[in-house]
C-alpha cells in the first residue's frame, strides 16, 4: 500500500481479504478517515521523535506517523492482524511490531531512550488504564495523543468539583497539562461504535516528589467519595481532622473538591504527623 491513507473501502477490503472480523473483546474499532489520522499525527508533534503507538490495528495510523517520525515502536495485542501489518507496513524500516498486551507491558523498561511520544487509538475497556500508567510509571513518554470514549475523556481531565472528578483527574493533574482537542463520531469507525470518542493531548510536568503518595492518599479518599475526608481519610490515620489541618485542607470537605496539590500537600503534611 503506497501510503497509510487507508479509507473505509480500503479496511474493508483488507479485512475481508485476510479473513480477519474486528475481535469485541479486544475492542477493535478501526479508524476509517485519513484526514483525522491526519489530525492526530499532526497534533503529535513526531517529526524526528521515537513515537511509540497503542494499537496498530490495520497500520493506517502507523504509516503516517512512520513517514515522519525517527522510529515507531507499535503494540498490538491482536496477533491475527500480524498478515494485514505485515502487507501494510512492508518495506518501512523504522517500525517495529510487538504483538503484546500493553497494559501488561512495562513501558518505561521496554523504552530505550529518554524522550517519547505516545500515540494511540485505545479500546475503550483499557484506555484509562494505559493513559495513568504511562504518566505515572514511563517518565519518558513526554507527550500522549490518544484517542479514548468521550467519557473517559471528561473524566482524565476533569477540574475539581466537576461530577466525574476522580482518581484519574488527580492522577493528570499531578502528572500533565492536558486538553481535548476534538471529537470523533461513531461514523468513522469500522465497525461503528455505540458513542461519541474525543482525542486529548497530554504534556507531561515534572510531577512533586510526593505525587505517588499523593495519589494512594487520593485512592483510600475517592474509595468513600461520599464521605468526609475526616472519614474518608480515617483507614489512613488516627486522627484525619488534624491531618487536614496540618496540610491546610477543609476536613468537611469531600474528595471531588480537591485539587490534585491538595493531595500533595496531605502527602507532606503526613510525613510530619
Amino acid at each position: 500500500m503506497a501510503d497509510g491513507a487507508q479509507g473505509r473501502r480500503e479496511i474493508r477490503d483488507l479485512l475481508a481479504a485476510h479473513d480477519h472480523q474486528p475481535n469485541k473483546d479486544f475492542g477493535q474499532n478501526f479508524l476509517t478517515d485519513p484526514n483525522i489520522v491526519r489530525r492526530i499525527v499532526a497534533l503529535a508533534d513526531v517529526a524526528g521523535r521515537d513515537v511509540v503507538e497503542i494499537g496498530a490495528g490495520t497500520g493506517t495510523l502507523t504509516l503516517e506517523i512512520a513517514a515522519i517520525a525517527r522510529r515507531v515502536v507499535t503494540y498490538e495485542v491482536d496477533g491475527n492482524l500480524a498478515p494485514i501489518l505485515t502487507e501494510t507496513l512492508a518495506g518501512r524500516m523504522n517500525i517495529d511490531v510487538r504483538f503484546e498486551d500493553a497494559s501488561r507491558v512495562d513501558l518505561a523498561a521496554a523504552l530505550r531512550g529518554s524522550s517519547w511520544v505516545m500515540v494511540a487509538n485505545l479500546p475503550y475497556n483499557v484506555g484509562t488504564g494505559i493513559v495513568l500508567d504511562a504518566l505515572r510509571m514511563a517518565p519518558a513518554i513526554d507527550r500522549i495523543v490518544a484517542m479514548v470514549q468521550a467519557e473517559v475523556g471528561e473524566r482524565l481531565l476533569a477540574d475539581p468539583g466537576s461530577k466525574v472528578y476522580g482518581l484519574p483527574s488527580v492522577v493528570v493533574g499531578l502528572h500533565a497539562v492536558g486538553y481535548r482537542a476534538f471529537t470523533v463520531a461513531p461514523q468513522v469507525f469500522e465497525p461503528k461504535p455505540r458513542v461519541d470518542s474525543v482525542v486529548i493531548v497530554l504534556d507531561r510536568v515534572a510531577a512533586e516528589p510526593d505525587a505517588e503518595r499523593a495519589i494512594e492518599i487520593a485512592a483510600v479518599a475517592f474509595g468513600q467519595r461520599r464521605k468526609m475526608l475526616r472519614r474518608s481519610l480515617a483507614p489512613l490515620v488516627d486522627d484525619a481532622e488534624s491531618w487536614c489541618e496540618r496540610a491546610g485542607v477543609d476536613a468537611t470537605a469531600r474528595p471531588e473538591q480537591l485539587a490534585p496539590s491538595d493531595y500533595v500537600a496531605l502527602a507532606r503534611a503526613e510525613g510530619s504527623m
